[in-house]
This record gives C-alpha cells, sequence and structure tokens, in this order.
C-alpha cells in the first residue's frame, strides 16, 4: 500500500467515525502529514474531541489528555522529578506527563493560566521539553492538538500571541447540517451496541506510523513553482504592508500581520492540500484553499475592525482579492 493510499484509508476510517466534519478532517489530516500542531475552535458537541480520539484509534499512535483548568500546574502537563529509593540509593526519577503522547489532545486550552500555557511552548516548536535542567526529547511523531469554546469567556485566558504563532492552523468547527445530525443520531445508536456490525475476527484499522513519515517524504519532494513560492509570500506581506493595497480596507482592519511562521505554514499546508488531491505539483488553488486556516488566527485586526463586526475570515478574504499571482 503506498503512502497516499494509506492516508485515503485512514480518511475514510475518519468520515465514518465523525459525520458533518469532512472538511474539518481533511485539515486534521493536512496537520498530521505537515508535523504541525492545530487549534480547533467550535460549539460544545461539534465534536472536536471526537475527532481527535477518532484520529487516534485508526493511527498506530499513544492518545495523550490533558483537561485544562485554571489550577492545573506546568508539572502537570511536562512531568517532574519524583523521590525514588532502591535499596540504599536514593535519587530523583524523571516521571514523564501527558505531554510524552503522540497526539496531545490539549481540551479547553484557554482556561489555563499563561504558567501552564508557557510550558507548551517548547514542546509545539522544538519537539522537546526542559525540566530541573535536563532536556527531553518527545516522540517523532507528536502533534498538540488543542480545542476551545469560542463563546465562554468565564474563567478562561487569551492564549499569548507567540503560543498561537505556533499553531500550524486553526480550524473553525461548526454545527453540522440536517442531513447530517440525521446521521450522527443513527451513528450513535450504532455505537450503542457495539459488535452488531462488525464481521466475526475483523480487527480494527491501524495505520502504521511508518505511512505518515513516508507521505511526509514525498510531501517534501512535490514541486512548487516560484510563481507560487512568491504568492504565498505575498499574501503574507500584505498582512504587515497593507498600505500597499490602498483600493482597500486592509489598512484600516489589520493592526498587526503575520510571522515568517505564517509563510512556512502556507507552503507546507498548500503542498499537503495538492498531494491529497493525488497531485505532484502546488497551484494558487491550493494555496488559497489554506489561506484561512493559516492566517486567520495570526492576524490582529484594530479596533475599528472590531468596532464594525469584521471577522478574521473576511479579512483573508479581502487578501485573495488584492493580491495578485505573480506572472
Amino acid at each position: 500500500m503506498s503512502a497516499l493510499e494509506a492516508i485515503k484509508t485512514l480518511q475514510t476510517a475518519l468520515d465514518r467515525a465523525v459525520i458533518g466534519q469532512q472538511q474539518t478532517l481533511q485539515q486534521l489530516l493536512v496537520a498530521l502529514l505537515c508535523n504541525g500542531n492545530l487549534l480547533l475552535e467550535g460549539f460544545p458537541g461539534t465534536a472536536k474531541t471526537r475527532a481527535v480520539k477518532a484520529l487516534a484509534n485508526v493511527l498506530e499512535a499513544e492518545l495523550g489528555r490533558i483537561q485544562f483548568t485554571p489550577d492545573l500546574l506546568p508539572a502537570d502537563v511536562t512531568g517532574t522529578e519524583v523521590y525514588h529509593v532502591e535499596g540504599s540509593h536514593e535519587k530523583l526519577v524523571f516521571q514523564p506527563g501527558p505531554l510524552f503522547a503522540n497526539l496531545v489532545l490539549a481540551d479547553e486550552i484557554n482556561r489555563a493560566p499563561a504558567k501552564v500555557q508557557s510550558a507548551l511552548l517548547e514542546a509545539m516548536q522544538e519537539r522537546q521539553i526542559t525540566v530541573a535542567g535536563k532536556t527531553y526529547k518527545l516522540p517523532e511523531l507528536f502533534m498538540v492538538l488543542a480545542t476551545q469554546n469560542p463563546i465562554e469567556q468565564a474563567g478562561t485566558y487569551p492564549l499569548p500571541e507567540a503560543q498561537m504563532d505556533r499553531f500550524l492552523m486553526k480550524i473553525n468547527v461548526d454545527y453540522p447540517d440536517a442531513d447530517a445530525e440525521l446521521e450522527v443520531i443513527r451513528l450513535v445508536r450504532r455505537e450503542e451496541n457495539p459488535g452488531a456490525d462488525s464481521l466475526p475476527g475483523s480487527e480494527p484499522l491501524r495505520v502504521p506510523q511508518a505511512q505518515i513519515f513516508a507521505a511526509r517524504r514525498e510531501l517534501s519532494e512535490l514541486h512548487v513553482a516560484a510563481d507560487v513560492e512568491r504568492y504565498i509570500v505575498a499574501l503574507v506581506m500584505a498582512t504587515r504592508q497593507p498600505e500597499r493595497y490602498a483600493a482597500s480596507d486592509l489598512k484600516r482592519w489589520i493592526s498587526v500581520g503575520s510571522s515568517p511562521r505564517a509563510s512556512i505554514a502556507l507552503d507546507k499546508t498548500s503542498r499537503a492540500h495538492a498531494w491529497l488531491q493525488g497531485k505532484d505539483f502546488v497551484d494558487p488553488d491550493d494555496v488559497r484553499r489554506m489561506a484561512h486556516a493559516v492566517l486567520r488566527h495570526r492576524l490582529i485586526l484594530s479596533y475599528e475592525a472590531v468596532a464594525e463586526g469584521i471577522t478574521a475570515d473576511q479579512v483573508v478574504d479581502e487578501l485573495i482579492t488584492q493580491v495578485a499571482v505573480a506572472c
């Protein structure tokens, strides 16, 4: 089985486990292929946690779950050194925390204070953590998959901009439509009687990690034309120099633009999107399809934009309209 066939099999299994969230699941796979972290924001009950758990179930990977609360401590996330006695020998032994799993579900991530959030920064960027002066490497397959609720503000802490920038993408998870919700009811009903639909001796799907690493190698070889590279950079530069587009409202709407991580993320995700479509090259449509997920959390809107009810997605729409593909 090729790497693409393995990922398509993984995608089919996710589609069966999570109904009505096809775009979310595709972008979840994009983040997996790009070795990036993902922030899922949506109303309660929109299958954010279920999507992450479904990925862990069909992938040969360990899931670590952290329920973020205001009283959480950094050691609860990273792990800590514990006093250990072996015979006459006394020593401190490092006990790893849930951050050492392959997929880390950071549930309601904005409910933890800044001290805990800062404990994630090194892990999300450098794939390692430092405790008591010692550095510990995280697994080769490692992702932080964080969830948050956009409507509940009591007892929450806004994520620092440095941490937001470390998320490859931010996904807005919406309610399913009526047909999908009907299928959700039927799916839950079937799950109440496990084994009824399974064949005797059938084993659950488990895609090996080696297939993910093979897919990532293929992504690195995907062709990106110079014009597409310039288009990616132009989109990001437009967030920092919106005054260059005098005919638009970008200058009024954008207070602070995106960092170079946005250009890197847009390149990676565009390649992953093209690869999932079976293409061996990236075109501007791939870039445009990934622009919202990559840029929406990397823009700081002006007070004027907020007062007018302008959203980050509307700003990205305007960026796509104003920035032309270099020829």
